[in-house]
This record gives C-alpha cells, sequence and structure tokens, in this order.
C-alpha cells in the first residue's frame, strides 16, 4: 500500500514537537542541598502558554498512529481474504490474523524499551552506589520514564483498533467520536466538583477516551479517504473556540502542558481543552493536507522527514537521555559553574534563548544515541505519481460519515 506522505509529514511534526517540547520545559537545576530538580519556565514565564499549543503534538501523534494503524491492518486483512478458504475459516484466519498482527507491533515497542529501562536500571543503581544524592537519582529516573506513559494508551487503542474499524464502518465517525468526548468531559466535570480533583480510578478512563478521539479521527482518514477544507475549517475554528471558552470562561488552565505548582493540568488526564487543542491541530492538518503532499513531494523536503519518520521510536525513547547527557557533561566541564539555559533556574527570556543555543548539542547527542534501523518495507517510496495531486484528497468526503472502498 503506497504511503501518504502528508500523514509522514504530520507525524514527524508530532515526534518532533514532542521532544523539542520537553528540552524547553524542562530545566535540571542543584537544590541547596546539591541535588538535582526539575524546573519549568513556565512557572515564572506563564506567557508562554501559547508555544505549547504548537508543541503539545500528542494528539497529532494519536492521530497518525490511528491512520497508520487502520492500514496497516486492511493490508493484512486484504492478504486473509486473498486467501481460498470458506465460511467460518475466514473468522478463524481473522481472529488470528489480528492477534499476530498485534503481537508484532507490540514487539516492535517492547524491545527498544527494554534496553531503555535496563540500561538506565544499571546506570541509576551505579549513581547509588557511587554516592549520588538519592534526590538526583529519583529526578533523572522520573525524567526519563515519565514519558513513557502514553505506551499504555497507545497499546490498548492498538488492541482495540479492529473492532473500533468494525464500529466505524457501521455507524460513522461522528457516532463513534462522540461518547469518549462526553465522557472525557464528565471526567472533567467530576474534577472540578471534586475538591480533591479527579478520582485516582477515573484517571485512566480519562486518559483513554481523550486520547481516543483523535485516533478514531486518523482511522476515519483512511475509509474517508481524505477529508476536505470545509471539515478541516469547522475543526479548526471549532477547536480554537472551545479553547478560549474553557480558558476566558470556566478557568481551565492555558498551558496545554502541566506547570508545577498549578494544582489542575490540562493533560493528567486530558481535559476538553486538550481535545479542543487537538481538533484544531487536526483540522489544520486537514486544510494544509493537499499543500503539504505537494511539498514533500519533492525530495529535498521528503528525505529528512523520512529519515525521522523511520527512527521515531528511539528518538522518543532517548531524547530525554540526551539532554540529561549534555547536563551533566556540562557540568563537569564548567567545574560547578552554572552554566545559562543548561543548570541555571529559567526565569526570564533569556534563558529561553540560552536553551535554544544548547539544543543543536542535545540533538546531536541524540543522534549519537539513536540506532538507525530502516524498515524498507514499511518505508519504501510511494509508487510513482504525480507530487501536485495529493492522495485520495481532491474529493470532499464528509468526516462525519466513514466510508468504505
Amino acid at each position: 500500500m503506497s504511503r501518504d506522505r502528508s500523514v509522514d509529514g504530520v507525524r514527524a511534526y508530532a515526534i518532533g514537537g514532542v521532544v523539542l517540547g520537553h528540552w524547553l520545559v524542562t530545566a535540571l537545576v542543584a537544590t541547596p542541598t546539591g541535588a538535582l530538580a526539575q524546573a519549568s519556565p513556565l512557572v515564572l514565564m506563564p506567557w508562554l502558554a501559547p508555544v505549547t499549543w504548537l508543541l503539545q503534538t500528542l494528539g497529532l501523534f494519536f492521530f497518525t498512529a490511528g491512520y497508520a494503524s487502520a492500514r496497516s491492518l486492511d493490508s493484512g486483512a486484504t492478504a486473509i481474504v486473498d486467501r481460498p478458504h470458506a465460511g467460518a475459516g475466514h473468522a478463524r484466519d481473522a481472529g488470528g490474523g489480528h492477534r499476530r498482527w498485534f503481537g508484532r507491533r507490540l514487539r516492535r515497542l517492547v524491545a527498544p524499551v527494554g534496553t531503555l529501562l535496563g540500561g538506565w536500571a544499571v546506570v541509576l543503581a551505579v549513581a547509588l552506589l557511587a554516592g549520588v544524592p538519592t534526590a538526583t537519582v529519583r529526578t533523572v529516573a522520573t525524567l526519563v520514564v515519565s514519558p513513557l506513559w502514553f505506551l499504555l494508551p497507545f497499546v490498548a487503542l492498538v488492541l482495540l483498533t479492529r473492532p473500533l474499524r468494525a464500529a466505524l464502518r457501521r455507524h460513522g465517525t461522528t457516532a463513534v467520536a462522540l461518547p469518549p468526548l462526553l465522557l472525557v468531559a464528565t471526567v472533567d466535570l467530576t474534577g472540578r466538583l471534586r475538591p480533591d480533583g479527579v478520582p485516582g480510578w477515573l484517571v485512566p478512563v480519562g486518559v483513554l477516551a481523550g486520547w481516543l478521539v483523535p485516533y478514531l479521527l486518523g482511522m476515519a482518514l483512511v475509509d474517508g479517504g481524505g477529508a476536505g477544507r470545509r471539515t478541516g475549517l469547522r475543526l479548526a475554528l471549532g477547536g480554537v473556540a472551545g479553547m478560549a471558552a474553557l480558558v476566558l470562561l470556566a478557568g481551565y488552565p492555558a498551558s496545554a502542558v502541566g506547570v508545577p505548582g498549578a494544582g489542575r493540568s490540562n493533560l493528567d488526564p486530558p481535559s476538553m481543552f486538550t481535545v479542543c487543542l487537538v481538533l484544531a491541530q487536526i483540522g489544520c492538518v486537514l486544510l494544509l493536507r493537499p499543500a503539504l503532499t505537494r511539498l514533500l513531494g519533492r525530495p529535498a523536503w521528503w528525505r529528512p522527514v523520512r529519515a525521522l519518520n523511520t527512527v521515531a521510536l528511539p528518538v522518543f525513547l532517548w531524547h530525554q537521555t540526551a539532554l540529561v547527557a549534555v547536563t551533566v557533561l556540562g557540568a563537569r566541564l564548567a567545574g560547578g559553574t552554572a552554566l545559562p539555559g543548561l543548570h541555571t533556574v529559567p526565569t526570564h527570556p533569556g534563558w529561553v534563548a540560552a536553551r535554544l543555543a544548547w539544543l543543536p548539542l542535545v540533538a546531536a547527542v541524540l543522534g549519537l544515541l539513536v540506532t538507525r534501523r530502516l524498515d524498507h518495507a514499511e518505508y519504501a517510496p510511494a509508487p510513482a505519481r504525480s507530487p501536485d495531486v495529493p492522495p485520495s484528497s481532491a474529493t470532499e468526503k464528509p468526516f462525519s460519515r466513514a466510508h468504505t472502498g
């Protein structure tokens, strides 16, 4: 099946946004006891909140993941249907095929994640034995491990891809996406009514429901061929209007990421603000999709996008390790002097400029850590076609109802 380069471009932007966002909002500073602690520039520079709307791209990641899962599942189903089996044999083959398909996708995650966790377990154990403060070890462990939370809802949604696919084809996108939207709103309201916030048992429900919405829209994009500009405009305007209303009228935080000491977060679990942001981002993607497809038809633009997609998982897993490595190495070379943008407390715009100056070095270290494994079967160049004609995007098809070919 040919690749949709616009989706690959969105995935590259999503991975880049998450990595850059983490590098910009995470400062490792020394406490009076000498241990390292995390600090965020959003605490003393709340005017940076709009930047988080561009760099909080997990929703786009789940959107492209839903698209990729549906395409991959369709490819496997086609292979099964082409076999000369009859009746009940088809169902057995389909069930076994889905289990094998899910197993393959799960194995792609297990080995890289195991390598990351195993390597850091050894490093942190050695650090404790060497007398590194426990608070520092805890800070570094949290920094490295905390981004992995997204793997749990991701694996759950991949496991549910087949029944979700059937539901979309039977009932349409609106009918299937409405229940998780209402569930997010219910969890939100529960958290606002309770003095202690969202109950712990409801958090996983809210997390799964919040990221299910973009995952469903990504799956629907496969059957819909290409959602048109009208739908994109509605999603973009509706999402922006919802964000503005929630912040200005309902008192939601303006930051799309958590701010230490703020008390409330739009991510733990995803709030209606986050869902509105995701809808606005997807709307912009649909509006820009034809132009993005034409742009990525040019080799100079397509090569870096393809390269980032081939190493997306290693980049995500190791990007915080690169930041820690540069921070520790900088402290060693500086002889205890706090380097601006690296070890200093983020209190003013000068810190942001200094941090940006460090990012090329952090990216270079990440490049050394990442092992490039090119999957030629998955990332083969698309069959020859005119780059000026986006695949299946010229025809307006309603996003509210899934279509079959």
